[in-house]
């Protein structure tokens, strides 16, 4: 069934990741993959251009047809194959509203994450300023908060409740992230605890980006947050 889907895809993204972990939660394995570079610009490459007009990755493809925003993707791929693999949507409606409540909260904090992190790529040097650097960090400050006060107020260890949903295939990629980038476990205890849960999850494990098993320190962009 996975021999008609091709996946380009960066490692370490978190668009990426999430659908990796999705096909490997519904027993998906042997699809089309190919590893690409953002740092030597594959991602703007012609192959990819042709599934993706915009440059970007992942570019995911099912029988051609190109479906390439992740979350749709991952929706797409629990609806689909629904009867196979892990179920990824609960059937209890409190925890369906909290799971879907928080994967389309995932690109706040995303979109908070980028400007902290990217911000000295994105903003030229004689544009930059202290107080924009201090004001993002408070930005996403809050946001972590947030997201700390979710799984304290959320019993089961995960983001919508007793078990794993798409909320989780969604987010955790974002929150491993942040961790990657140096987040600091102290001050963030419910998310470091749910990152340190979920690491060694199958789907998690076997999707890990080969970069960062090659080199696992994390990095000091979020060490002061």
């Amino acid at each position: 069934m996975a021999k008609d889907m091709t996946l380009l895809w960066g490692p370490g993204s978190p668009p990426c990741w999430r659908i990796m972990v999705a096909l490997e939660e519904k027993g998906l394995q042997g699809y089309n993959s190919k590893m690409l570079s953002f740092e030597k610009g594959e991602h703007k490459s012609a192959e990819v251009m042709k599934v993706n007009p915009r440059g970007q990755l992942p570019s995911f493809t099912v029988g051609g047809t190109p479906l390439n925003e992740s979350i749709g993707a991952c929706f797409y791929l629990e609806d689909v194959y629904k009867s196979q693999g892990n179920k990824l949507i609960p059937d209890c409606p409190k925890e369906k509203a909290v799971m879907y409540q928080r994967i389309f909260e995932a690109m706040p904090l995303m979109d908070k994450m980028a400007i902290v992190v990217y911000y000295d790529y994105k903003v030229p040097e004689g544009e930059r300023h202290d107080s924009a650097v201090k004001r993002n960090k408070e930005t996403l400050t809050a946001e972590l908060k947030l997201w700390e006060e979710y799984l304290q107020k959320t019993p089961g260890g995960f983001l919508a409740g007793k078990t794993f949903t798409l909320a989780d295939v969604v987010l955790f990629p974002v929150i491993a992230y942040l961790f990657r980038m140096g987040l600091c476990e102290k001050r963030y205890p419910k998310l470091a605890a749910y990152h340190s849960a979920l690491k060694d999850r199958p789907s998690i494990k076997t999707t890990w980006p080969p970069t960062w098993k090659e080199n696992p320190q994390t990095q000091d962009t979020l060490k002061e947050m």
